[in-house]
């Protein structure tokens, strides 16, 4: 399995207009190949940033999806946020899971 974690750190009074973004998805990652599931963090101290993780069968799956057609449309569903929304630039980091305890 594969699964990406990016950290976005969202300035006081975009948080529901960032929430609202992910409430009103476009839901295309959905039907990518590979796709499994998407998580979406709500940080519970002001200083740490939002975290979105998506689970793939593969890394190749995750790749398709960025070049995709449908991650374009499933970004442009819910429109961007300015730039001020953000306190700093996202960080995306990407994993192989090795373990999984889940029963």
């Amino acid at each position: 399995m594969f699964v990406t974690m990016n950290r976005i750190f969202i300035n006081e009074g975009y948080v529901e207009a960032f929430e609202e973004r992910f409430r009103e998805r476009a839901h295309e990652v959905d039907k990518m190949k590979g796709f499994i599931r998407n998580l979406v963090l709500r940080p519970k101290s002001d200083d740490d940033p939002y975290v979105v993780m998506t689970f793939w069968e593969e890394e190749e799956d995750f790749s398709a999806w960025v070049h995709s057609d449908a991650f374009i449309k499933g970004h442009a569903k819910s429109g961007t946020l300015p730039k001020e929304a953000f306190s700093t630039d996202s960080h995306l980091e990407t994993f192989d899971m090795f373990l999984d305890t889940e029963s």
